[in-house]
């Protein structure tokens, strides 16, 4: 069976709109066959990304659009029971989603722009 072509890096969002725990960039995939939203912010300098899934309940999590820090800007809040998640790593610290952790996309940073990674689980949703 041949191996399955994975797409290239795909341009998320120039470096400059993603500031320091501020509002996160959402963009679409498909992951195992679904469409899904996900979501890229920065957090101590590093771009982090994650499915928009809370591991306790699988609904999107942001509190608005591209909102998804707590008031102190410390963790990654699901709006719906109030989970709390390590921005850098994606494990749960907090609330019903004990020992949980967010689906993380790969991320990199070039010549000022962020690019996410496809997996073979995880497909750009549209494709050029």
């Amino acid at each position: 069976m041949p191996e399955l072509e994975l797409p290239p890096p795909q341009r998320l969002c120039a470096s400059a709109e993603l500031e320091e725990r501020g509002k996160a960039v959402s963009f679409d995939v498909i992951q195992w066959r679904e469409p899904v939203r996900a979501f890229a912010l920065r957090f101590e300098g590093r771009v982090v990304a994650y499915l928009n899934r809370c591991a306790h309940v699988p609904t999107e999590m942001d509190w608005q659009e591209g909102e998804f820090l707590d008031g102190s800007k410390r963790y990654i809040m699901c709006s719906i029971h109030g989970a709390a998640y390590e921005p850098l790593t994606g494990h749960c610290v907090m609330g019903p989603c004990t020992r949980g952790r967010l689906t993380r996309i790969d991320v990199s940073e070039r010549d000022g722009q962020v690019y996410w990674h496809p997996t073979r689980d995880t497909q750009p949703a549209f494709q050029d």
